[in-house]
């Protein structure tokens, strides 16, 4: 553990969020979130039913260096050199907007000689409960977002276990396809959750998807398909219909993330895990959280959500995974890391050629 905090930029562009914060680790481990800013780029999108990635590598280049500038000014950081390293998220994601924020922080870590490290998305959020929570390693995570959804082990910092990952569709992307051909509009997963307040859940009779499978894989392909045969069975769609639909939806996404978290539950536990993380967008989901916190109870184990604004794709855990490889590896080495390109897919099990830590300083600077 350093005897000297360490302050780190992270850039997120990885989706539909232009996102910048600085994040203090002190040295008795604790956090301060310095700023967070999030430009979210909702009515870009709004009329396509979903994310196009032209548009949003374009808003992407269009705010990163004002999102960057009000994140360090909002952090009272004068002097850039202040921070003991630039993070950004670098895959994962739309390769377009993974690109915008890599040469943004490398743009910045190069002009002034300061760290550039590289972070997995997913890693951000496997460690993103740790900026308001004390949580030990190791934990099971519940990954759930528009892009992912996984359940990992994590160990420790740089050591994560992936057991189970969706064979088709994310759930998030689920949640936006059930929003888009019932005309809810975007974002999808709020619009689903208030359009089924008013539903009964029991209208619709869903599958259970991979019931026979003993494994902790998901698959939401076959739970649309349905979706979209009941309301084709059932149109003209009146709002009560909506709202049964989505209420019906809503359920079977819930208990099938539950199922499956369980088993993982199961897997972990032998491990001496007892504490479950659920991080991502969709965990923002009020029937999946009471659905697992009541998993959770029944087993002994602990449930653990970060805050909404850290759930959702945020610079503050970009930030954090950063400060985090610093103190457990030391100063990146820069000839390397500003070598590694932007990934489209990059499994958070898997170490990259040009993600390592080794060979430079150890420490933050003084």
């Amino acid at each position: 553990m350093s005897d000297n905090p360490i302050i780190v930029l992270g850039i997120e562009t990885s989706c539909d969020e232009t996102a910048a914060a600085v994040v203090c680790l002190l040295p008795d481990g604790n956090v301060k979130v310095l700023s967070n800013v999030i430009y979210t780029q909702s009515s870009e999108h709004e009329g396509y039913g979903g994310v196009v990635p032209e548009l949003a590598a374009r808003a992407h280049v269009e705010r990163a260096d004002k999102i960057t500038g009000m994140a360090l000014e909002e952090a009272g950081i004068d002097d850039v050199h202040e921070l003991n390293g630039v993070a950004a998220t670098s895959g994962p994601g739309l390769i377009g907007g993974v690109m915008v924020g890599m040469m943004t922080a490398k743009a910045i870590a190069l002009s002034n000689d300061i760290p550039f490290i590289p972070v997995n998305h997913l890693e951000g959020h496997a460690l993103s409960t740790l900026l308001t929570e004390t949580v030990s390693f190791p934990y099971l995570l519940l990954l759930v977002s528009g892009g992912h959804t996984q359940l990992l082990l994590v160990k420790d910092i740089g050591c994560y276990q992936r057991l189970g990952t969706t064979i088709d569709d994310a759930a998030g992307e689920a949640f936006d396809k059930t929003a888009k051909l019932l005309g809810l509009g975007q974002p999808g997963g709020p619009r689903v959750e208030k359009t089924a307040i008013d539903g009964n859940d029991q209208k619709y009779s869903f599958p259970r998807p991979l019931l026979k499978r003993d494994d902790c894989d998901f698959s939401f392909s076959g739970l649309k398909t349905a979706l979209r045969l009941a309301a084709e069975n059932t149109a003209p769609l009146s709002s009560q219909d909506k709202a049964d639909l989505t209420a019906s939806f809503q359920l079977a996404v819930a208990r099938h993330l539950c199922a499956k978290t369980m088993k993982a539950m199961e897997v972990a536990e032998p491990e001496g895990v007892n504490t479950l993380v659920v991080a991502g967008g969709v965990a923002a989901n009020g029937l999946i959280r009471s659905t697992l916190r009541s998993a959770t109870e029944e087993l002994g184990w602990k449930l653990v959500v970060p805050p909404l604004e850290f759930c959702t794709d945020n610079g503050a855990m970009i930030a954090l995974a950063g400060a985090k490889k610093i103190e457990r590896f030391g100063i990146p080495n820069q000839a390397e890391t500003l070598q590694m390109a932007p990934r489209a897919r990059w499994p958070l099990d898997d170490t990259p050629n040009g993600a390592r830590h080794g060979g430079g300083k150890k420490g933050p600077k003084a």
